[in-house]
């Protein structure tokens, strides 16, 4: 029987990426197969039920698909990565001629953020922010910009609605991820010098690679080892790799998680037992 992965359809591309790694794995002689999702939160909940083998989750469906299998007393395991999963970080970016020269300088102002469900331009850097003593919606006015919510931000229109309202100058500074920030000053959306990093967030990790125990540990290290081998010289997986952001697999880990559970924690997104919590989020 065939390994069977759920994927989120947040771009056609997806279905290319996953249908060309279908068959490379078919070819190498492990059966593979994959459903398309809607949304996170329905995959979640289907790979922590043991409805689907696997999953290619958002750093935050990694978080509520742990705590629901957890609550099941079902395991989870967390194979690979992307080499650009590792060791991100967000921005929270002013206009290059502002006032403001640290974060204190906010206080009173607007933020503009992605979609409540963005890890990278919502939770972690109002996390962040009020680690660093601006509480969002007290010290400072949050403006967020819900585009493809249930896509966990993999959809960035959010965050590149949030940088066009501060290249408008209807908010003081926007929180996008430090890739995003340089893509939106290549395509335009901000012109070039118009912005300034005020802070940068810790280092975070971003999409992993789940398991779940309904396939044995042989099957399960079959797979890993096989996307391990997977090689960007390799003229049938590179435009994959190109499509999906990435030059190799690494092994997974979840300590880059570390701040994500906090903001999780913070804001009531999930309970402790992977229900869906936050106020207004239906995705």
């Amino acid at each position: 029987m065939a390994l069977l992965m759920g994927a989120v359809a947040y771009d056609p591309k997806v279905v290319t990426i996953w249908g060309g790694f279908r068959s490379w794995f078919n070819e190498h002689g492990f059966p593979f197969d994959f459903v398309l999702y809607s949304n996170y939160e329905r995959q979640a909940e289907d790979l922590a039920n043991g409805r689907i083998d696997a999953a290619w989750n958002s750093p935050l469906a990694w978080i509520r698909s742990r705590r629901l299998a957890e609550a099941n007393r079902r395991r989870l395991t967390p194979v690979v990565m992307r080499d650009t999963d590792r060791d991100l970080t967000s921005v929270i970016v002013v206009r290059a001629g502002s006032p403001y020269k640290d974060l204190a300088d906010l206080k009173g102002e607007t933020v503009a953020v992605g979609a409540i469900d963005s890890p990278q331009a919502t939770l972690l850097p109002c996390s962040f922010l009020a680690a660093k003593g601006l509480q969002p919606g007290v010290d400072v006015a949050v403006r967020r910009f819900d585009v493809g919510v249930g896509l966990h931000g993999d959809h960035i229109g959010g965050e590149r609605d949030a940088a066009r309202a501060l290249a408008a100058g209807t908010v003081a500074a926007a929180c996008m991820i430090d890739s995003n920030h340089l893509l939106f000053g290549r395509e335009g959306t901000l012109a070039a010098g118009s912005t300034r990093v005020l802070a940068q967030t810790p280092p975070f990790d971003h999409c992993n690679m789940t398991l779940g125990d309904t396939v044995s540990t042989e099957v399960m290290n079959g797979f890993r080892d096989l996307l391990l081998t997977m090689s960007y010289a390799d003229p049938q997986v590179r435009p994959l790799f190109d499509l999906e952001g990435l030059t190799s697999w690494q092994a997974g880990r979840t300590s880059g998680y570390r701040a994500l559970e906090t903001a999780v924690d913070e804001t009531s997104f999930y309970s402790e037992e992977g229900a869906v919590a936050a106020v207004g989020y239906q995705p």
